[in-house]
């Protein structure tokens, strides 16, 4: 990829990932040699359009210095336009997997996890407090209109500070110590966001699987918007909508991350559109997308996303007849047999990416449980490192997993610079006996010809914990887990329950233990977010009222009331407020360290294998990465928009037909 300049003036003690960074782009900025070739095409989908007058052709459409990539320098082919990309997906709610796949962001990751412009053309960083931001002139969004500055200051001074849109104010990740930036815009191509000391959320929040989306097309949004529509004509909108106030309307019809509004313009490779229906969605190629080949032919390759919405059981067998051109959602590694021996038949093959979470299978003692025996037993330090010497992890890695993931608890993958190999076995080796001595040790007594122990009060030992049973592989490796906690008396209960219900049930303080995956980022470096290692998010089933707490700044959840999370919290602030890389690498350090010591959350088995399915028509897929959320948006950092059918045809205007075969 021809990566556009990004610019770091930093301070003495700020050196470190970002010069490694800047030194890699100063090397970069000459143009790849087959740019000298460059001669913009309009992809064949589009043809018709620009014939007729209804697009302008693409030398008028593409932003003036648009983004080069240099596909060979990447060691990927040169690709053909045309086809759509058929998927499934679980749920309507996932139509995120557009945002995700088409991956457009302010600044992105790269496929090594480095932050470099994507829509921006440039970036300039000082002291890792003042950032400027530099549009490329002639951008513009889905339909057509410019995309300029005016459209971050509409989010900045007509979303994220109105009341009635933002009532808590400013997204946190704009705020150090409680405090928003100066934000100017000199020009049209123009933003610049200061704040008085160093803000490391940033960047990663822009180039995150979710972004803050902190530019809306505002020739859009405006007519929803009471600053710049009347209530008159607001009237008839509100009706039309059926909601009760302007702010509504604008956040129902303000949906930039799961797409549901086809109105609303986009930046992302492929646009919503409206001939789908409510299992079948479709997204179309943006005429107005930014990035480029070297030849000159305009991304993405592919004409659109062809999205199926569909029960997570039936899918394995929709890929293994080759209805599926890209398909990961509702695949697990249990179906990886399955996967495979319908290969030839359906036309693919099948990818095995490990996880990238600190944990595939994790176990959440919550500290914010809502029975105060209980939640004082959850708080012993000895109670869970029982817990966690009483799994045999081996049994599990060899059962479900032929011995392919790594029995771990949650920590860092060997692949992060912050692993260190002593961390990994400490209270995570299976050791009954020692576990059972810590359960003497604490007081829970099981009686002669008792199966299992007693609780102070009298009642019987029973850890109830809830999953959303939406893997396989976790409901039989919670079964593994019972046979061996019973052997040192404890009883474990299962409990299915919908995602949703899940995540409220954990925040309200109603869940006494959750199964969920490790934290999102099991490869983080020094100036990674350590967020997920601190009470700062009630995202984190151990101590959800902590994180709400700091995430509402004191008006709901609980304050801490432990001193070991108080000094994770501690640890985390003092991160935030240094740009020192071997001050923030011993923070991290001992995060880490804490972390593997108390066990607040119980590993069971990281790296596992996640199954990708890829019919073997789209070229350009890597068949080694790693499946991560963030950062990575799963597929989105090795850039779906460079994926290609080698059998592309000139492309019809509606998926359907699109994937016929020539005779």
């Amino acid at each position: 990829m021809q990566r556009i300049p990004l610019t770091l003036t930093l301070s003495p003690g700020g050196r470190g990932k970002w010069a490694v960074i800047a030194q890699i782009l100063l090397l970069t900025l000459a143009p790849p040699a087959a740019a000298a070739s460059f001669s913009p095409q309009d992809p064949p989908m589009l043809a018709d359009q620009v014939r007729y007058g209804l697009i302008p052709p693409v030398r008028q459409r593409m932003p003036d210095e648009p983004l080069i990539v240099d596909l060979e320098a990447k060691g990927r082919d040169l690709g053909r336009s045309g086809g759509w990309i058929r998927s499934f997906i679980t749920q309507r709610r996932n139509s995120r997997i557009a945002v995700l796949y088409g991956y457009a962001r302010m600044v992105g990751y790269t496929a090594k996890r480095e932050i470099v412009p994507d829509i921006l053309k440039d970036l300039t960083v000082v002291d890792g407090r003042d950032f400027t931001l530099t549009l490329r002139a002639g951008h513009r969004w889905s339909d057509g209109a410019p995309f300029t500055s005016d459209d971050i200051r509409y989010w900045w001074e007509d979303v994220a500070n109105n009341p009635m849109l933002s009532p808590s104010g400013p997204p946190r990740f704009m705020l150090v110590d409680g405090k928003p930036p100066e934000v100017s815009f000199p020009d049209a191509v123009t933003a610049r966001f200061r704040w008085q000391e160093p803000n490391p959320y940033f960047l990663p929040a822009l180039a995150s699987a979710r972004p803050p989306f902190i530019a809306r097309p505002a020739h859009y949004l405006k007519r929803f918007h009471a600053r710049y529509t009347g209530e008159a004509e607001m009237a008839p909108l509100l009706a039309r909508y059926k909601v009760r106030n302007w702010a509504a309307l604008h956040n129902a019809l303000d949906d930039m991350f799961r797409m549901e509004n086809p109105d609303e313009p986009t930046l992302q490779p492929w646009m919503a559109i409206s001939k789908g229906t409510g299992t079948h969605l479709l997204f179309q190629r943006n005429p107005y997308y930014h990035r480029f080949d070297s030849r000159g032919m305009q991304l993405p390759y592919a004409d659109g996303l062809d999205v199926t919405v569909m029960a997570g059981g039936l899918i394995p067998a929709q890929v293994a007849t080759g209805k599926a051109d890209l398909q990961a959602e509702g695949l697990t590694f249990s179906q990886v047999p399955v996967l495979v021996s319908g290969e030839r038949a359906g036309d693919y093959r099948t990818l095995l990416w490990p996880e990238g979470k600190a944990a595939e299978i994790a176990l959440y003692p919550n500290l914010n449980y809502n029975d105060p025996v209980w939640r004082s037993l959850l708080r012993d330090v000895r109670f869970r490192r029982a817990l966690s010497m009483g799994i045999d992890r081996r049994i599990i890695n060899r059962s479900l997993f032929f011995g392919l993931a790594q029995e771990s608890g949650v920590d860092v993958l060997p692949s992060s610079p912050l692993f260190k190999p002593e961390r990994n076995g400490i209270w995570t080796g299976y050791d009954p006996k020692r576990a059972a001595a810590l359960l003497d040790e604490i007081g829970l007594k099981r009686k002669r010809g008792e199966l299992y122990r007693e609780l102070p009060d009298g009642r019987p030992l029973e850890v109830i914990v809830e999953t959303a049973g939406e893997k396989p592989e976790i409901s039989d490796a919670l079964q593994i887990i019972a046979e061996t906690w019973r052997d040192v008396g404890v009883r474990l209960l299962m409990r299915t329950v919908d995602r949703d219900v899940l995540r409220n049930r954990v925040y309200a303080g109603q869940t006494m233990m959750a199964v969920w995956g490790g934290w999102d980022n099991g490869i983080p470096d020094p100036d990674s977010i350590p967020e997920e290692l601190a009470p700062m998010t009630q995202e984190n089933f151990s101590w959800p009222k902590w994180g709400q707490y700091y995430q509402t700044s004191g008006s709901a959840g609980e304050p801490i009331d432990m001193p070991i999370p108080q000094e994770l919290m501690d640890i985390a602030r003092r991160w935030r407020h240094t740009t020192d890389e071997t001050e923030r690498r011993a923070l991290w350090s001992a995060l880490l360290d804490i972390h593997a010591d108390q066990i607040f959350a119980i590993g069971v088995v990281s790296k596992t294998p996640q199954p990708i399915a890829v019919t073997n028509r789209l070229h350009n897929v890597p068949d080694k990465g790693l499946w991560l959320w963030d950062p990575g948006a799963y597929l989105g950092v090795y850039r779906p928009d460079e994926f290609f059918f080698v059998d592309a045809r000139p492309a019809d205007p509606e998926p359907a037909g699109i994937h016929r075969r020539e005779d």
